[in-house]
């Protein structure tokens, strides 16, 4: 799942790199030591902060050389992290999801416990305690928090809406309605690109927790309950509506979703469910859009929070195999100052640390979008971020197929619960 600004992408691209290694691969062959941070490409904008903190940190650590690998998202997301944390130079540092992702890091020994190391450098006291939720096990914290996305809600463009005389849906049937408004004066009333399945599958992993419950939505995803069941296949009968009547755009599993960015950005549809990644991008893209979002709505007779959000919380891990833990951990100090955090900001991140935040310089949704995550009774994980990614792949691939009209809510379940049937042995 997409969790960077659209940007720059390269599958390896070295920032600052020594000349050669020697046999521990921590140091240069002129005897500096290298530290190494991995991730996947935060947009051209971004990259120049990091390389610009990683300058800073090579003049106040003499001898020390920051090297930088960025990769396509998807590709890091998938097979590109494991391949560098078991390659011959892996990362010290590494950007990971909180909750299931870093727990499987922990399990396959790639991620120190840095608990004391926060404690004793002040790095900790950095942070609101509960910015490390999902960061925690046993006790134990495992990752310094970067940032948090709302990985989910509408937005919506405010002059459409204006011109129509429509008011922000607060329910699932005034959504409809408006839907239906919005068809009938000839504009898609949503767009969505879901040619790497993990958008839709975002947006329909909230709708699905609003209807089954957060518990039995994570219950499934942990194969703790089949998927195939009455509460799901209703939700996913909200879901084949909007394509049945008509309210999504034709080539939803066609187009990528950079391509439904733009249809959205240039007014060709009305609603477009993403994630708070797109605010500086309609600013870059679209400055005179006027735009607006809302929550996914309430939907009558759902047994989950109705005023529940989707989104994940995301960090740095230092790599337990690294031989340069403090140098990690000094680094991410450098990352969470406040000197950092305004660099971040201008940048169009949203720094999540207790000061970090300059509300009266940082794009006003932004800010709500952070107030909204910070303030939810519930906060859901999206099926690619917060459980296994072979089980997020089938429940996002089922999603596909009834958003697309490819197959009934029940048959795509069934399609799921084959698909999902080895990983239970």
């Amino acid at each position: 799942m997409k969790k960077w600004l659209a940007g720059l992408v390269s599958l390896t691209v070295v920032v600052t790199a020594a000349a050669g290694c020697s046999s521990d691969n921590s140091t240069a062959s002129n005897g500096d030591k290298v530290l190494r941070i991995a991730m996947g490409s935060p947009g051209e904008a971004l990259i120049k902060v990091w390389e610009e903190i990683g300058d800073e940190f090579e003049s106040q650590h003499p001898g020390v050389k920051v090297e930088f690998t960025y990769q396509d998202d998807d590709t890091y997301q998938t097979i590109g992290l494991p391949n560098l944390l078991s390659g011959k130079t892996p990362p010290d540092l590494y950007f990971e999801w909180a909750g299931e992702r870093l727990q499987t890091r922990i399990k396959d020994g790639f991620a120190a416990d840095i608990t004391e190391q926060l404690q004793q450098s002040g790095l900790g006291d950095m942070f609101e305690e509960g910015t490390f939720n999902g960061m925690k096990v046993d006790g134990k914290t495992y990752m310094v928090p970067t940032a948090g996305d709302v990985t989910n809600v509408i937005f919506y463009n405010k002059k459409i809406f204006d011109s129509l005389n429509l008011s922000v849906p607060t329910t699932w049937e005034q959504f409809l309605e408006v839907s239906e408004t919005i068809k009938n004066a000839g504009i898609t009333p949503i767009t969505v690109g879901n040619l790497d399945l993990w958008t839709a599958g975002n947006w329909v992993g909230h709708i699905i927790s609003r209807v089954v419950g957060e518990q039995a939505y994570s219950d499934a995803l942990q194969l703790e309950q089949p998927f195939l069941n009455d509460d799901f296949i209703a939700a996913y009968a909200l879901v084949q509506e909007l394509w049945d009547k008509g309210y999504l755009n034709d080539n939803i599993n066609a187009i990528a979703d950079n391509e439904s960015d733009m249809l959205f950005l240039t007014g060709k549809a009305a609603m477009h469910p993403i994630g708070s990644w797109l605010v500086p991008e309609a600013a870059s893209e679209a400055p005179d859009l006027e735009l607006g979002y809302f929550n996914t709505p309430t939907i009558a007779g759902g047994k989950g929070n109705q005023e529940s959000v989707i989104g994940v919380l995301n960090g740095m891990v230092v790599n337990s195999k690294s031989a340069l833990i403090d140098e990690a951990i000094d680094f991410m100090k450098l990352y969470s100052s406040d000197a950092s955090s305004a660099k971040l900001s201008a940048a169009g991140a949203v720094p999540i640390t207790k000061t970090g935040l300059d509300r009266d310089n940082t794009h006003p949704i932004s800010v709500s979008l952070t107030d909204l995550m910070q303030d939810a009774p519930e906060l859901v994980s999206p099926p690619d971020t917060g459980y296994s990614i072979e089980v997020a792949n089938a429940l996002n691939m089922a999603t596909s197929q009834v958003i697309g009209g490819a197959k009934s809510p029940e048959d795509a379940l069934k399609e799921l619960e084959n698909t999902i049937a080895p990983l239970k042995k």
